[in-house]
């Protein structure tokens, strides 16, 4: 009896399944995996599981595989290839996530690792979600030549029609470079984990040899330099997991849609709550500073405030709050830094902030102490007067309820661009403290009585009278509030009690601008 070879056994379909799905989980395989945890850095698929709640993630695409097979790649296959897409829920409420997968191709994007990507954008516009992209990509795949710089601008388009529809949220957890910076650059929000992540538009290499720069990555785009100097990045996360939480808390803030409203809570802080504090908070002197997130937190509610972009431009504070439960975009002059003097960071850094709350109907809250516009010709070069038009045109666009709180300071052209009541701001408030005119009274009285001063013997004691005077007679909030321009002069310590009435009260508001394509605003 002769002897048959024995045949490996057939796989059942059910295994043939299991099989392919669990290729597809190894990503890169062990190896890969171990050094990117030894890197500092989860994996694809573990930043997804911390993201969202836990069960709570449903994949698309798991066993797409590249159609390359040139430079050896047909050898190289990878189920997913090389990022992993689907949606889930994050304090049970709808998102869509896609997250590069370092251990395959070094995430580089292809034409299927694009397609996945906008197939799930394509899915968040339908549905009314927001986007969340877990970024960790060394770029296009070489190998793949226009198709994978095609599957880029594809990747562009839905981010910019996207745009103003559903909240888009960046997380750089690894390198992002050349055209890959531009999803990001074009979302609203942009996360970068310390000394892991870093994004620039060529790398240090091409620098030295073109410009003969030295720079390192991490000076030349890291996350320290995006937030400090570029205010590319909104916040510069310490690890991982501490990018994903912060990611979840902005979520708690907006809403999935421009058609939804803000998440409220219940709040557990009292509407009517008086906080006597706020009374002797403004120095007497005028230019003495004093810090504004101190006046924030004795208003909001537990005063907590999620600030945004807090080491980019600081002469102006951004950031999201609650009051009474309903989340508010929160704008305040910053008189602890540069007396709270508007420049051309500070001005595109609130226009980006107010346009973002605008788009998705966060009521907007503004604190106002603001001396005017950085004087000076580096200012000037710059393009101030266009820069400073944003933050106007800003303000004057939005629709959504604002309401203003003067505490200082509003002098000159900046009073007019801090959401006063001629741009359309719903309430206005002043506190006694307030000084409103042209311009402080030192500068008024050497223009006003020049001739006076020039002829007077004792022309600092003549100066100083005058100082007193106008101070006494302009530098206060009355003149504004008997035209109508502040609707009330308030006592400090009821501030959010009056926020949060006018808040009550502008709750079903309605406005809307002129009918047209779209504006154009002075970039």
């Amino acid at each position: 009896m002769s002897s048959q070879k024995q045949q490996p056994a057939k796989l059942s379909k059910l295994d043939q399944l299991r099989e392919r799905e669990e290729r597809a989980a190894q990503g890169g395989g062990p190896a890969r995996v171990e050094k990117q945890h030894a890197a500092g850095k989860l994996t694809a698929r573990e930043r997804i599981d911390f993201l969202l709640d836990e069960g709570t993630f449903q994949e698309f695409d798991k066993l797409v595989e590249h159609r390359s097979r040139d430079f050896g790649l047909d050898k190289q296959i990878y189920p997913g290839d090389g990022v992993v897409t689907g949606h889930g829920l994050i304090d049970a409420r709808k998102v869509f996530v896609f997250a590069q997968d370092f251990t395959i191709f070094g995430g580089s994007l292809s034409e299927t690792h694009a397609e996945k990507i906008c197939k799930v954008m394509d899915l968040a516009m339908k549905v009314g979600a927001p986007i969340i992209g877990l970024n960790d990509s060394g770029g296009a795949r070489i190998q793949e030549g226009v198709v994978s710089l095609g599957g880029y601008a594809d990747i562009f388009l839905r981010n910019t029609l996207a745009s103003g529809v559903v909240p888009q949220i960046s997380c750089i957890m690894g390198p992002c470079a050349g055209g890959a910076v531009y999803s990001p650059a074009i979302t609203d929000f942009n996360i970068m984990v310390k000394d892991t992540s870093y994004m620039f538009i060529t790398g240090p290499d091409v620098i030295k040899t073109v410009t003969h720069e030295d720079v390192t990555k991490e000076e030349l785009g890291g996350a320290a330099t995006h937030n400090r100097k570029s205010g590319v990045a909104h916040f510069a996360a310490d690890s991982d997991e501490h990018a994903l939480r912060v990611v979840r808390e902005l979520i708690s803030f907006i809403p999935s849609n421009n058609l939804d409203d803000p998440p409220r809570v219940t709040a557990t802080d009292s509407p009517v709550r008086i906080e006597p504090k706020l009374n002797s908070i403004v120095p007497d002197a005028s230019n003495q500073p004093y810090e504004i997130r101190e006046v924030i937190d004795l208003i909001v509610d537990d005063g907590y405030f999620f600030e945004v972009h807090r080491d980019y431009a600081p002469n102006i504070v951004v950031g999201f709050a609650r009051l009474d439960g309903r989340p508010v975009g929160i704008v305040a002059n910053q008189p602890a830094y540069l007396a709270g003097v508007l420049d051309i960071d500070s001005s595109i850094k609130g226009a980006r902030f107010v346009r973002f709350c605008d788009c998705f109907n966060i009521p907007l809250v503004t604190f106002e102490d603001v001396p005017g516009f950085l004087p000076g010709a580096n200012q000037e070069y710059g393009g101030i007067i266009k820069h400073g038009a944003k933050l106007l045109y800003a303000f004057a666009e939005a629709t959504v309820p604002k309401v203003t709180v003067i505490t200082r300071k509003a002098y000159g052209g900046a009073y007019c661009v801090m959401a006063s009541k001629h741009i359309r701001t719903d309430v206005n408030y002043a506190w006694p403290t307030a000084e409103i005119a042209v311009m402080g009274p030192e500068g008024a009285v050497d223009i006003v009585y020049k001739r006076e001063l020039e002829g007077a013997s004792d022309r600092e004691q003549v100066r100083q009278s005058k100082i007193e005077e106008f101070h006494d007679r302009f530098a206060n909030p009355y003149i504004a509030a008997e035209r109508g321009f502040v609707d009330a002069v308030i006592q400090p310590r009821e501030t959010r009690k009056k926020l949060i009435q006018a808040l009550e009260m502008l709750e079903t508001k309605r406005d809307k601008n002129p009918a047209k394509k779209h504006g154009n605003i002075p970039l």
